[in-house]
């Protein structure tokens, strides 16, 4: 049992309106008395124990035995002073779970030197959701930190959910678990919310390899609609930070993950991961088994799933699969409207890069359907002057800026649906002979500008660990992928010659046009997980252009 101090006490039982306990839940001094072991005495002290005039008067600093004999001063986070000023509540009533305490203190950095402990003190303040007792002046020394918001997860929050789930029969909700996934089979996994609350994002579940980069990941567009299971067991241990997202916004509906999410360990950290969902809106599951989820999405493809993390704590999952088994699915689904942007000129090339800067740049319109701001970083950095055009653009649009080539960058959903209007734009740019190269559904849209189909593929692609072929070299790259369609290259016409496939499945990983300047790879080469085993595609694309240009110049001459 933790002892406070007497200036605690002083503190706790003031008649101060903003320092005396609310009416409708127990004192301070009752709470932590009803919590004493049995044996201890309850008096006035709150930990159970008399405490003499002079320690309430004095506060003489305690002793502790070492194993020589000599006593030795503890030392406390904050001295024996004046009793810290309470600060009122930050809103009417509302109370702070434990990561918003951290994060009114000024992260987990500063609440460790604020409290004078160690980052994995803090780590546990977080699994335990509480903060011991003893710190509690320190931190109450922090603006917007009240008393109430260190008790609440204990004396409202907590209990409260408890007490419901044990009289409500109809919410199967485990003890310990706040959140459930339900899969469109039946399947229920629950688990530990964290992020923003929902009531139920809804879309199709899939699963990353990567090791890293999951920041990148759940920012990558072509993630819009699904939720993403992470086969690694430990995420969000580096935190997050302004400089790793490929888009303002986070494309994915919800993370799944195996472990807690614990404190931040990276030097670049910004701000923790649980924080950084919430931000945006997005909710996050912990203690899932994802090598199930993973043996399961891999034996039985594609899966509809919905993730619960509701405030209230109450999950009605009859209801939760009735809603997943109505989403209709990617097929047939544009995303690329959803996640495009609109007109914008990038001039930001790849960071820390040892190449040269080109004099002789060349004028390139890049396609957002989803784009990736690393991919116009790789264009820059070859030589590239790029504007960024929404994914509704027409040929005229795209051909009134005269462009040097034009790249059709990577997106979500369906390339079927989308190219029910990108295609008919691409094939007026082939016609006007401008070069194209094309990434991921940029590589699907331009197959079906040259003829050939795609197709819902039964176990996707994404991870950084994806070994390709070039089939003209014998090289293997290895890539980073994230699609759940291919092209198929049965339905390529003769003009069309397949570059690269996938030495996991044998899909189709790349083609190239050979009556015009068009190639177009499915993987993704500015992800450099090799780490720039196929930066060479972005040259490739200024050399044509190159080309093209010199051409140009002889001609007129």
């Amino acid at each position: 049992m933790i002892c406070l101090r007497s200036d605690i006490a002083v503190l706790l039982t003031s008649d101060s309106p903003q320092e005396t306990p609310s009416a409708s839940r127990p004192s301070f001094l009752e709470w932590r008395q009803n919590r004493t072991k049995a044996g201890l005495q309850q008096s006035g002290s709150p930990c159970g124990r008399k405490t003499s005039h002079s320690e309430k008067t004095s506060h003489p600093v305690p002793k502790r035995k070492t194993g020589s004999g000599k006593k030795l001063p503890i030392p406390f986070p904050i001295p024996y002073s004046e009793p810290p000023e309470v600060h009122p509540a930050a809103s009417n009533g509302a109370t702070m779970d434990i990561d918003r305490i951290i994060e009114k203190a000024g992260g987990a950095d500063e609440i460790a030197a604020l409290a004078g402990v160690g980052l994995e003190a803090v780590r546990k303040w977080r699994q335990s959701r509480m903060v011991p007792t003893k710190h509690w002046p320190a931190l109450l020394r922090v603006p917007g930190i009240a008393l109430q918001d260190l008790t609440a997860d204990l004396t409202t929050t907590e209990t409260q959910q408890e007490q419901e789930r044990e009289t409500d029969v109809s919410n199967p909700c485990p003890p310990g678990a706040n959140a459930a996934l339900v899969l469109a089979d039946g399947t229920v996994l629950w688990g530990r919310g964290f992020g923003a609350h929902t009531e139920g994002a809804v879309g199709e579940l899939c699963f990353s390899t990567g090791m890293t980069g999951y920041q990148e990941t759940l920012t990558d567009p072509s993630f819009a609609g699904q939720i993403v299971t992470f086969t690694f067991p430990h995420i969000g241990n580096v935190g997050t930070n302004a400089d790793d997202n490929e888009a303002p916004k986070m494309a994915a509906l919800g993370a799944v993950v195996k472990e807690d999410i614990t404190a931040p360990a990276s030097w670049r950290s910004h701000e923790p991961f649980a924080a950084w969902l919430r931000d945006h809106g997005r909710a996050g599951i912990s203690g899932i088994d994802t090598r199930a989820i993973t043996r399961t999405l891999r034996d039985n493809g594609p899966q509809t799933a919905i993730l619960a993390f509701p405030e209230n704590g109450r999950i009605d999952t009859d209801s939760l699969l009735n809603r997943a088994r109505q989403w209709p699915g990617l097929e047939g689904m544009d995303l690329a409207k959803e996640v495009t942007r609109p007109k914008r000129v990038w001039t930001e090339g790849v960071w820390h890069s040892t190449k040269p800067v080109r004099e002789n740049r060349r004028r390139v319109v890049a396609m957002d359907y989803g784009a990736k701001d690393n991919i116009l970083r790789c264009l820059v950095t070859a030589g590239c002057d790029v504007t960024v055009l929404p994914a509704t653009a027409t040929a005229e649009e795209i051909l009134e800026l005269r462009p040097e080539g034009v790249f059709l960058s990577n997106g979500p959903g369906d390339p079927a649906a989308t190219g029910t209007y990108a295609v008919p734009a691409i094939r007026k740019v082939l016609d006007a002979n401008v070069p194209v190269f094309g990434i991921c559904l940029g590589h699907q849209l331009l197959a079906q500008a040259l003829g050939g189909k795609t197709y819902k593929l039964e176990r996707g692609h994404r991870g950084a660990n994806q070994p390709v072929k070039d089939v003209e070299t014998g090289r293997v790259e290895i890539t980073s992928q994230n699609h759940g369609f291919a092209v198929d290259e049965k339905s390529l016409p003769a003009d069309v010659k397949v570059t690269h496939v996938s030495l996991f499945d044998g899909s189709n990983e790349g083609i190239a046009s050979t009556t015009k300047d068009a190639f177009s790879v499915q993987y993704h080469p500015e992800a450099s997980p090799g780490p720039s085993d196929s930066f060479y595609l972005f040259e490739r694309f200024v050399a044509v252009m190159d080309r093209r240009a010199a051409n140009s110049t002889n001609a007129g001459a």
